[in-house]
């Protein structure tokens, strides 16, 4: 059960609509024996009161309440400003299928194959046929014109890539 630890009768604080909040401590027990705390602004024309998120984690009663009385009007009003302000939008990802075209080759053949062409070989077949197209358009190995990528099987390019690698290498 949640209850109040501290009231801050003395440091109220005041929104731009004129109204005024007195800001509270409380807190509650968590089932693994710690105690988390918050704070509450209660507005003075009974409307709702507003709730921060946890703002701490004490390992009992005794030091959520020595918590509360260190707590200053400046971290009220920080409190208070963060309550009022909503996180940040989550930013969705894009399809994974987009991030290996965008963030351009996963690996680069050329380094690779200076290890050991066995080895470039090893890592390409654990590509999938979009990230070994990569590659190919990202280090330039063909003429986009000269042939249909997309209708070379995995193998093939691979072979492809090697042998490209293999050649400019040579020279």
């Amino acid at each position: 059960m949640a209850r109040v630890v501290s009231v801050y009768q003395r440091s109220p604080l005041a929104l731009s609509d004129g109204r005024i909040l007195t800001a509270q401590a409380c807190g509650r027990e968590r089932e693994d024996g710690l105690w988390e705390g918050w704070l509450e602004f209660v507005p003075d024309d009974g409307s709702a009161v507003l709730r921060s998120q946890r703002e701490t984690t004490q390992p009992n009663l005794v030091d959520l309440e020595y918590w509360a009385t260190g707590l200053t009007p400046v971290y009220l009003q920080g409190a208070l400003e963060r309550t009022l302000t909503p996180p940040p939008a989550s930013v969705v990802p894009p399809p994974v299928a987009d991030v290996a075209s965008a963030a351009g080759p996963v690996l680069n053949p050329f380094s690779v194959y200076a290890k050991g062409e066995e080895l470039l070989r090893r890592q390409l077949g654990a590509l999938g046929r979009r990230h070994l197209r990569t590659i190919i358009d990202g280090y330039e190995l063909v003429d986009g014109s000269d042939m249909d990528l997309e209708a070379l099987s995995t193998a093939e390019l691979i072979e492809l890539i090697v042998g490209v690698v293999r050649n400019r290498l040579a020279v």
